[in-house]
């Protein structure tokens, strides 16, 4: 951490969780917390809380919880020491200079270095746009339908035709040779030496989910090639861990994303009014990507073009956005080759008709795979069902593999028994159906361990209702959670009631990893459904019992016989529990 912990915590206090949370999401009062609709998954009834008490956030529906910081962390998709600047100049705090070891240091100087050199750079093209040698690169952008506010919201702009007009230009400024090489804007070979990345080009400026610009795609004026070119890797470009659009499409707040194949195709998308367009850089959607739409949507229609190649993509990225937990659907274009064409043509109202009209992206897959067979053979015929019924296999739930069997046999007039029989078949033969390069290992939810709700449900409650640890700490010490986590958790708890300082936010910033954040909210919003105070006191009661039976008894097993110590105490603690049938509970009101 790069901060003081006292630094860290006055951050805290002066960014109210209610009022940062309120500025993204919309709130409303019921009882003692606020709730809105989750901002990280997509819901209808909203189950997202925010407590002013806790001062910490927990979604019922998807899990998500923390504190203020996480919830910029996992928000704006900042590391912790970018939320906590955030944080800080929102609260007008001004920060220390970072105590950094020399490698991060020379690490963060590096990226800063580049980010500002493609700023520049950005700059330069832009301005070589609207000069007399940019006038066919204008002419082109025209021709392509684009508005001069479009050509400035995404920064576009032209790289002269002479190799080493942005060399030249940056070297005025004093930018090192080696700074220029790692910058990724230049390239180097033994012939020519040092020259330009991009020449007689439009440029497509890529930036991250901040607006800073990491990179730049490039296509070229005339018959040169390759056709589109890209930024190589650097510091701060990774192409697979990027979307073209998406520091835009994230704010959209639609509950899907348009995923498209080019930059042209998200700009004139985007100047349509379909700001929630994005593309992958110039390669096919990888696993790091689909990860990254996950954070934002949990529904992508493709929208590439309907040519093979489109057909091919499309079916390329299904399984990887399955396998990212992401619902895909494929939009149709026919007779139109890709979305930019197809506004043109019919019109912004029309195109929203095809997207609310998207095809279910397992019955695209069966559509392409018609086209392998002779439909008006029957032998090919057959074999078109056989394989379509291999493909059913890959539904493990009941309901849903047989809705597929319905909709597939609606579809092509055949008997909803007949295909349900030849699935049936395939299973009895012990058919395993194909498991795709990218799908994830399918689990079965473990079941809920009743001890560890027990022990969440626990904490839970010495946080909601503080009178209850003076009653508590006597039958149970952060040791009888059994769970590591739980463990510590109950030591910094224990310590915050002893000195009477609750403070279960603080409590987060413990940690560092966000899933262990995430775990830790929960430890603090477990519920169990009483109807009545007297219910509730009798359910603290029961938890207290079977906290420390469980206790007890992994005690005991894990005792060594030498132990004499030890040994006493569990005798001691076994008559203690025996006194709890005797135990009064009292709950107040909550603080």
């Amino acid at each position: 951490m790069y901060y003081s912990e006292d630094l860290i915590e006055e951050i805290r206090l002066r960014n109210d969780i209610v009022d940062v949370i309120s500025g993204y999401v919309k709130l409303q009062r019921k009882g003692s917390s606020y709730f809105g609709l989750c901002p990280f998954h997509n819901e209808k009834s909203p189950s997202f809380s925010v407590s002013p008490d806790k001062q910490m956030y927990y979604c019922f529906g998807c899990g998500a919880g923390g504190n203020v910081f996480t919830f910029i962390m996992e928000y704006e998709n900042y590391t912790f020491p970018e939320a906590v600047k955030f944080l800080a100049d929102r609260a007008g705090i001004e920060l220390p200079s970072q105590e950094r070891n020399e490698q991060m240091r020379q690490q963060q100087d590096l990226k800063t270095q580049i980010l500002n050199l493609n700023k520049q750079a950005a700059n330069y093209y832009y301005y070589q746009l609207y000069t007399e040698n940019g006038t066919q690169a204008m002419e082109y952008l025209k021709e392509r339908g684009l508005s001069a506010e479009t050509i400035k919201k995404f920064g576009l702009g032209f790289s002269n035709k002479y190799s080493d007009d942005l060399y030249r230009y940056l070297k005025k400024k004093g930018v090192s040779d080696e700074m220029l090489k790692q910058s990724g804007l230049m390239n180097v070979d033994e012939r020519h030496g040092m020259y330009d990345k991009f020449w007689n080009r439009v440029i497509f400026p890529i930036q991250d989910i901040h607006g800073r610009v990491i990179g730049f795609g490039g296509r070229v004026m005339g018959d040169g090639k390759p056709k589109y070119l890209n930024s190589p890797e650097t510091i701060v470009f990774d192409k697979s861990r990027n979307l073209y659009g998406l520091n835009v499409a994230r704010t959209s707040r639609k509950r899907y994303f348009l995923l498209c194949e080019g930059y042209m195709d998200v700009i004139s998308m985007h100047q349509a009014g379909f700001t929630n367009a994005v593309a992958s850089l110039g390669t096919a959607l990888t696993t790091q990507q689909a990860s990254l739409i996950k954070r934002y949507v949990e529904e992508v229609i493709l929208t590439y073009d309907s040519d093979e190649a489109g057909r091919k993509a499309a079916l390329r990225a299904i399984p990887i956005l399955k396998a990212a937990g992401i619902t895909a659907k494929v939009l149709h274009m026919e007779p139109y080759k890709d979305p930019d064409e197809c506004i043109k043509a019919e019109g912004a109202e029309k195109f929203q008709e095809r997207i609310d009209k998207a095809q279910n992206s397992f019955l695209f897959e069966i559509s392409v795979l018609e086209k392998n067979y002779q439909m008006s053979d029957p032998q090919s015929k057959t074999a078109f069902f056989r394989e379509v019924a291999a493909k059913l296999m890959e539904f493990e739930q009941e309901l849903e593999r047989e809705n597929y069997i319905e909709a597939i046999a609606v579809h092509y007039g055949v008997g909803f028994e007949n295909l349900r029989k030849m699935v049936n078949q395939l299973a009895m033969k012990g058919y395993v159906p194909k498991t795709e390069e990218y799908r994830k290992e399918r689990k079965v939810p473990e079941k809920e361990d009743g001890m560890k709700k027990s022990q969440r449900l626990l904490l839970t409650w010495l946080i909601e209702y503080p009178d209850l640890f003076e009653t508590v700490k006597q039958y149970i010490s952060p040791e009888d959670f059994t769970e590591e986590l739980y463990c510590t958790v109950a030591e910094m708890l224990y310590e915050q009631q002893e000195r009477g300082e609750l403070n279960p936010a603080k409590i987060i910033n413990y940690f560092n990893d966000p899933q262990q954040q995430r775990q830790v909210a929960e430890l603090f919003n477990t519920t169990v459904l009483v109807e009545t105070k007297e219910s509730l006191e009798k359910a603290v009661k029961e938890t207290i019992a079977r906290v420390m039976e469980n206790s007890l008894s992994h005690r005991t097993a894990t005792l060594e016989p030498t132990d004499l110590a030890g040994l006493q105490k569990l005798v001691a603690d076994k008559r203690k529990m025996q006194g709890l049938a005797k135990m009064t509970i009292h709950i107040s009101d909550r603080r």
